[in-house]
């Protein structure tokens, strides 16, 4: 029996990881995925010990990150998000613009591209919700105005970088990075302006697949699973979802040309409309989180410790871009819409970190040559230390902003 199991090893051995830093990182009050990230951290190429198949890991990452996107697009609301509209809508617009422009700023004094600069700075400009649902479900403040005011910012992030996944590979030519397909090819053969011909390409495809799956999706995906649940198979239910979610994303690539994430993420949207969704969010859940887990680790693989010392001033620029640039601008944005301070507060410690956007994106840069390599290191320790910040940022604004004693 061969011994050689690189897939294998690379699971075990990062879920095992990834189990251990990650319970060690629940008895000291943080967020599992810092203990995720640490995993990957300790076996990746630039820490002694195991190594793990950095290819593997990538497609276990791909697999994540269409689950991740699957998972979102479930539990997209657009009734949620039109309720806060008024105040979600422009405030994320104005933060992510004025996030990225700091950290295009601080990429144009390392000496990057512009290109570089952009996706650098929309990396840092994404909070990450699963850290911010736990710290709104932790105080119990999901369901209040400044909950929902957060959890509705943060949907049209989500929806800003989805469609910058969409954008990003086809763009990636005119921003001084790899052009990707034939059509790259096409362009340098025609001499055309690659903006016009790989956008439009873009457009076509994306609109195709939209109308496809809001006019046949949204009947043959509700339609299956009805049918599937009606032979009262659990096991078959899950299967189903999974096919689905998987099926869709693969099939929306090789057909439509979009991404992984953005085929999923339609897939989750469209059978979020569905009487089954809690069921197949439920029943989908346990798989979901193993394979998140193994992205979160396949980025941390990604990170060089060597910049905590090589490059302090550039890591606690980033960091201060995170923790209080665009926290600053969002409590800006928050009281000139007429709300309260307590309001702007929650709403400015909740997006003080950034996650699972700001890998997915800053990686899909590295892919494309936009972005140096060091840049993976930057936005994943600013995700760690940010993430370590973050519940102190709520225990500053409990002081700051005391909630009301009851009379």
């Amino acid at each position: 029996m061969p011994h050689d199991t690189p897939l294998i090893a690379t699971i075990s051995i990062g879920l095992g990881l990834a189990f251990l830093f990650g319970l060690i990182a629940q008895r000291l009050r943080l967020p599992p995925i810092v203990g995720y990230l640490a995993a990957g951290i300790c076996v990746g190429p630039f820490t002694p010990g195991f190594v793990a198949d950095a290819g593997l890991a990538t497609e276990l990452a791909e697999i994540g990150v269409i689950l991740l996107m699957f998972g979102v697009g479930l539990h997209f609301s657009l009734r949620d998000l039109l309720s806060v509209r008024a105040i979600a809508i422009p405030g994320a617009i104005g933060q992510i613009a004025a996030a990225t422009v700091m950290g295009m700023g601080l990429a144009w004094a390392l000496g990057w591209s512009p290109g570089a600069g952009l996706v650098f700075g929309l990396s840092l400009s994404v909070a990450s919700t699963v850290v911010l649902l736990r710290a709104l479900q932790e105080r119990r403040e999901v369901a209040t105005e400044k909950g929902r005011i957060a959890v509705g910012w943060l949907i049209v992030e989500d929806l800003a970088m989805v469609l910058t996944l969409v954008l990003l590979p086809p763009m990636a030519g005119l921003l001084g990075g790899q052009v990707e397909g034939q059509a790259g090819g096409l362009v340098a053969a025609l001499g055309v302006q690659p903006l016009w011909l790989t956008l439009g390409l873009t457009a076509v495809k994306v609109g195709v697949f939209v109308a496809v799956m809001l006019v046949l999706g949204r009947r043959v995906i509700p339609m299956v699973l009805h049918y599937t649940a009606h032979t009262g198979s659990r096991e078959l239910f899950r299967l189903g979802v999974l096919a689905i979610a998987l099926g869709v994303a693969y099939g929306s690539a090789k057909l439509f040309g979009v991404s992984f994430a953005l085929g999923a993420f339609f897939a989750g949207m469209v059978l979020a409309e569905s009487k089954l969704a809690t069921q197949a969010a439920k029943d989908t859940l346990p798989l979901r989180d193993a394979f998140a887990v193994l992205f979160f680790v396949s980025v941390g693989m990604l990170f060089d410790p060597a910049i905590l010392w090589e490059q302090p001033l550039t890591l606690l620029a980033t960091v201060l871009i995170i923790i209080l640039g665009k926290s600053a601008v969002a409590y800006a944005i928050v009281r000139a819409f007429g709300h309260d301070r307590g309001v702007a507060l929650t709403i400015s410690a909740s997006l003080a970190q950034i996650g699972e956007f700001s890998f997915i994106l800053i990686v899909l840069g590295v892919n494309l040559a936009l972005v140096p390599p060091e840049a993976v290191a930057l936005v994943v320790a600013g995700s760690i230390l940010s993430i370590l910040v973050n519940p102190l940022a709520f225990r500053l604004i409990d002081r700051l902003a005391p909630p009301p004693t009851a009379p």
